[in-house]
């Protein structure tokens, strides 16, 4: 005779010292931190660092973007500040610095948090391999040892050097960019595409090669204390962080 020989299950009630918790924030990662951490310290290392030195990229964009027709024509530093200060005073220098402070914020939030988030991948448990820093901060541009137990001035210098370095060598970039978003302003040369090609061609024939490193001195002043500062603000608020996270 044919029985049921099915198994029976039975519920089995959870230890009496389980309590189940549902946490909306991330675990934290190989700093200590938590993802949010690294947004929030980012966002206040990149305001900063903007805000601080928004008066040299001012001049950096004057420079590169006046052409022949206007009536301001600088050739050097000086020159570009005192047309500047003469023409608009003090403030001419910071026009425009709500903007980039609104757009700063969360733009570095995401730059520092992806440079995290690579190194973490890309590390496999080893946080301190130098090849983990170098392919993080191809996503982030700019790329200095973030070593637990470096000083500031170390990070500070580190950044302020590659930071540096990398403005003159894509100051040629910089300003076909600059000459595409101000062309027709202010006499500023017009072009029939925005091939990159066609912009450098025009460049080198109405200035020569030297046109193509308009405004590199500002540029690299803008960018090696920009990233110095950048750099300290960003590991002193993970430093502050990761105290935090130890109380």
């Amino acid at each position: 005779m044919a029985t049921d020989a099915s198994p029976q299950l039975r519920s089995v009630p959870p230890p009496s010292d389980f309590h189940p918790e549902i946490s909306l924030s991330q675990s934290p990662t190989h700093d200590g931190l938590h993802f949010w951490q690294f947004m929030i310290a980012g966002s206040i290392a990149g305001t900063v660092e903007h805000m601080a030195m928004f008066p040299l990229d001012t001049l950096k964009t004057r420079m590169q973007a006046l052409g022949a027709s206007c009536s301001v024509q600088p050739v050097s530093v000086r020159q570009a500040l005192g047309s500047i200060l003469k023409l608009e005073g003090p403030p001419g220098l910071y026009r425009g610095i709500a903007a980039m402070g609104l757009g700063a914020g969360p733009a570095h939030a995401v730059y520092f948090s992806v440079y995290e988030l690579s190194k973490q991948v890309l590390s496999r448990g080893d946080p301190n391999n130098s090849m983990v820093h170098a392919a993080s901060g191809v996503v982030a541009t700019v790329s200095p040892d973030t070593a637990n137990d470096e000083r500031l001035v170390i990070h500070a210098t580190a950044g302020a050097g590659a930071g540096a370095l990398a403005a003159a060598l894509t100051t040629p970039l910089d300003v076909v960019k600059t000459q595409l978003q101000c062309q027709g302003v202010c006499g500023c040369d017009k072009f029939s595409s925005s091939s990159i090609g066609n912009v450098i061609e025009t460049i080198v024939k109405k200035d020569g090669y030297r046109g193509l490193m308009r405004g590199w001195i500002p540029r690299t002043l803008f960018h090696a204390p920009a990233a110095a500062i950048c750099w300290s603000i960003y590991e002193a608020s993970k430093s502050f962080f990761q105290q935090l996270n130890s109380r």
